[in-house]
Order: structure tokens, then C-alpha cells, then sequence
């Protein structure tokens, strides 16, 4: 793809600075901050592939990246999310070719759980790459943080001990869901995301990240004297380790 080769810094520059004016209000752990986090793990995951011999674009992992949550349904509509209205605009008014803009839209289609769970993912490297850097930004240290911004937004308690989570929500069911809880959020979906990572490089990110969540679920339900959480989460991930051997 020669025009890969053309797209200038310039262009990129011109891509970061619209995607930051779109999402620099954001309060629900969706903005700049997210963006630039994903940014940075994609292109870490990036080299350690290359490493390994897999031929991956960095330029276009970087306006993957980019772009990834400017047509978000949390933050927009479904609409947006349908038809990718600010990403189309955003490489529009950038200039960037139309077959690079046919590649981006093309895995921007495919990345977020709500997707994922219904079996649409990325098929190629770039997109999938950015799809575990997403994935793994809502978990450890930084996914609790925000797990419980978002729960402000939405004025949802972060812990509640007589408020359990639903488990096997199918696609339907989740995507019309706000969960109770933020916990309730972690159980019905933080903790599956190890399971769902695409690349090599994202599984290995993701299950440290994913003992960060296991350990602190453990002692907040320690320090809230809610033993019974600690038993309901001990059979949770016994259930999810059965479930994973089966496939």
C-alpha cells in the first residue's frame, strides 16, 4: 500500500489534534487520557510483535489508535457508532488517502466489547493490536479508576453488598445495560476481557493487569466485612476457568 508511505507526520498531527478537541470534555474515562494510553500500549505491543517477525504498520496502528472512540455509542449515539461519522470527518479534513481511510473504518468497525461478544473482531494485526491496547486500558490500576469515573457519571454506588451482577448477559442484554454497580461492571465484563485478547502481546498485558482487579475485588470486600463476596467471587473464577477449558 504506497499511500501508507505518503501519510505525513503532518497528517497524524492534524488527526491527534481533532480527536483531542472531540474527546477533551470527556469525564467518563473515554477521553484524552484513554486515547493517548492506548496510543502508547499499541505501539509497545506493536514492536514486541515486529520483534517476533509479525509485519505490522505502525502508522496505521496509530490511526487506529487515534481514533477509536471518537464515534464511542456511550459518548455519541448509535448512529455515530453505525456509520463512524467523526472518524470519516476527522481523515477527511486530515487528507488522508481514501484506501488508508478504507483500512482504518474497516477495523474501527470491529473494535469494543459489545462487538466482541457478539463475534465481530478485527482481522487484521493493526486492528487487533489496538483492540487489546483498548481492552487492557480497562483493566489494572487505571481500569478501576475508571470503572469508578464512570459510575460518578452515570451516579451509580462503586460497591454494593445486596447488589449482585447478572451473569450471562447475551449481546443484547449488555448493550442495553448500565450496570448497578461498579463491581457489578467488573464481574460482567472487566474479568472476561483476559480471555478475549487477540494477540500474543495482549494476553500477556492483560493477565497481569487482570490479577491487579482479582487482588483489589479480594481486599475491598475484605475491608467492607462482605466475606460472602469473597466466596462469590472464589466460584466466579472457577466457573470462568471451566468455561475457558471447554473451548
Amino acid at each position: 500500500m504506497k499511500s501508507i508511505l505518503k501519510t505525513s507526520k503532518i497528517m497524524i498531527e492534524q488527526i491527534t489534534k481533532e480527536v483531542y478537541t472531540l474527546l477533551g470534555q470527556d469525564d467518563t474515562g473515554h477521553g484524552i487520557d484513554h486515547i493517548k494510553r492506548v496510543l502508547k500500549l499499541s505501539l509497545q505491543f506493536t514492536k514486541q510483535e515486529q520483534i517476533k517477525g509479525i509485519n505490522v504498520n505502525e502508522k496505521i496502528v496509530t490511526l487506529i489508535a487515534l481514533l477509536h472512540d471518537v464515534d464511542d455509542h456511550k459518548l455519541f449515539s448509535q448512529t455515530n457508532n453505525n456509520e463512524l461519522y467523526h472518524a470519516k470527518m476527522i481523515m477527511n479534513n486530515a487528507s488522508l488517502f481514501p484506501d488508508i481511510q478504507k483500512v482504518v473504518l474497516s477495523q474501527l468497525q470491529n473494535i469494543g466489547y459489545s462487538k466482541a461478544i457478539k463475534g465481530i473482531r478485527p482481522d487484521t494485526i493493526e486492528g487487533k493490536i489496538v483492540s487489546d491496547a483498548d481492552m487492557c486500558d480497562a483493566l489494572g490500576a487505571t481500569g478501576i479508576i475508571r470503572v469508578h469515573q464512570y459510575c460518578l457519571k452515570k451516579n451509580k454506588p462503586f460497591f454494593d453488598k445486596n447488589i449482585y451482577p447478572i451473569e450471562n448477559l447475551n449481546p443484547t442484554t449488555y448493550s442495553q445495560r448500565t450496570s448497578d454497580t461498579a463491581v457489578c461492571h467488573m464481574f460482567e465484563k472487566i474479568l472476561k476481557l483476559k480471555d478475549i485478547m487477540l494477540t500474543d502481546s495482549g494476553r500477556k498485558e492483560a493477565l497481569k493487569r487482570h490479577q491487579i482487579i482479582v487482588d483489589f475485588l479480594y481486599q475491598l470486600f475484605y475491608e467492607e466485612d462482605a466475606l460472602e463476596w469473597c466466596k462469590y467471587l472464589d466460584d466466579y473464577l472457577v466457573k470462568r476457568s471451566k468455561i475457558l477449558l471447554k473451548k
